[in-house]
């Protein structure tokens, strides 16, 4: 938004010795980086150095750091002013921040959102999570940062607009062979799977369109409705053990016969 962040005054273009001088002021950060983290040791600091950055003329370094409480780094910015000579900045930044700066690789192969194109960090909640369907493994939903991945916001409005189409998950449906109980749903097939609540070992495929139809002939009064008539033709009653040793030889490559 260039109203509430406005582009920045160009006063020249920059010059042989003004890339020059950026350059080596990116050759001090590396060597100032290990020497700071070295200090914050020797005075025992209970806080993280993430990053050093100097301004590109040299003048200034501001000190990235992560600190689970207030630190008092009076005396420390003393010590960095003396022995860098350089004014000092120090800025505290959150996990988020910390990833960022770092950088890296996520779990889909390309480089992490918030050190490339990210510049603001939205909460993540868990029903991000539930909204999606997606199983709560701490391991595959965070990131690296240890918080719950951003990218499961990225397509959270698409499913929640997709999920207003689908009944309460609370709402049962009232059959001939019983009373059936919503366990699972695929938003992009609209598809939704029901269990007997009289025999957990029958599960029903049903799709978004049926399953709506039999609730409102709940509503009407008819509880007694015959699933056949609903079930599409090509989908069979299953019961819950198919579901778990479902045949995975279907990944293997079949091998072309010569």
């Amino acid at each position: 938004d260039i109203e509430k962040n406005p582009l920045k005054k160009l006063y020249r273009v920059a010059n042989d010795r003004d890339i020059a001088k950026f350059k080596s002021s990116i050759d001090l950060e590396d060597p100032t980086f290990k020497k700071a983290k070295k200090i914050i040791k020797d005075h025992q600091l209970n806080m993280k150095l993430i990053d050093v950055e100097f301004q590109s003329d040299g003048s200034k370094a501001v000190f990235y750091y992560t600190a689970e409480r207030r630190v008092d780094f009076r005396e420390l910015i003393r010590e960095y002013s003396k022995t860098f000579n350089v004014k000092i900045e120090m800025k505290q930044i959150g996990v988020r921040q910390e990833s960022a700066r770092v950088g890296g690789i996520g779990s889909c192969g390309r480089e992490l959102c918030c050190s490339t194109w990210m510049t603001k960090f939205p909460t993540v909640s868990t029903s991000s999570v539930r909204y999606q369907q997606l199983s709560i493994n701490p391991q595959k939903i965070s990131g690296q940062c240890g918080k719950l991945k951003c990218c499961l916001n990225f397509e959270l409005e698409s499913y929640l607009d997709c999920l207003k189409d689908f009944p309460n998950q609370k709402i049962k449906l009232k059959t001939k062979e019983g009373e059936l109980k919503q366990i699972k749903i695929d938003v992009f097939k609209k598809r939704i799977w029901y269990i007997n609540k009289s025999n957990h070992n029958e599960t029903f495929e049903i799709s978004l369109k049926q399953a709506n139809r039999i609730i409102k002939k709940n509503e009407s009064g008819s509880n007694n409705i015959p699933l056949d008539k609903f079930l599409d033709t090509n989908t069979e009653k299953r019961t819950t053990k198919d579901l778990i040793e479902d045949n995975i030889n279907r990944f293997d490559k079949k091998k072309k016969r010569k």
